[in-house]
């Protein structure tokens, strides 16, 4: 699943190698990958309508993940070709935002009745290696 979804950002962003083989960029694909499997595997559970008709509303915050998860690379490669200083600092802000929400939405999830809790805390270590990548890969702007 990875490689179809480097393959469609380089077909829209026209990624130059040198952007694909930054840290950073590599940890948000592995990111993607692994919030679209999470979200599948949750998605499974809490997609059964409860006994009163209604959906489990923590349906949606596994599709934030997803969406919060896939925005990450894109806002990586922006703040890279940015040339403006200011330019560059939305969007390195933008990716901290994602990762904090992400952050946020993986405690959100751990509530849902599901089995797929139980991998929410492999993507929080792997955030937090990202965050580490992030603050390395923000000096270098």
């Amino acid at each position: 699943m990875i490689k179809f979804d480097e393959l469609l950002l380089k077909m829209i962003y026209h990624i130059p190698s040198h952007m694909s083989d930054l840290p950073v960029y590599k940890k948000a694909m592995d990111i993607i990958a692994l919030s679209r499997n999470i979200s599948s595997y949750l998605n499974q559970d809490l997609s059964i309508l409860q006994e009163n008709g209604s959906e489990d509303e923590n349906i949606y915050f596994s599709g934030d993940i997803v969406q919060q998860s896939s925005s990450l690379a894109p806002e990586i490669l922006n703040a890279e070709r940015e040339r403006f200083s200011d330019r560059k600092h939305k969007h390195i802000a933008s990716v901290e935002n994602l990762t904090n929400s992400l952050y946020k939405n993986s405690y959100r999830l751990e509530k849902s009745n599901s089995d797929g809790k139980d991998f929410l805390p492999i993507l929080r270590r792997e955030l937090r290696k990202f965050k580490q990548l992030q603050r390395t890969w923000m000096l270098t702007l």
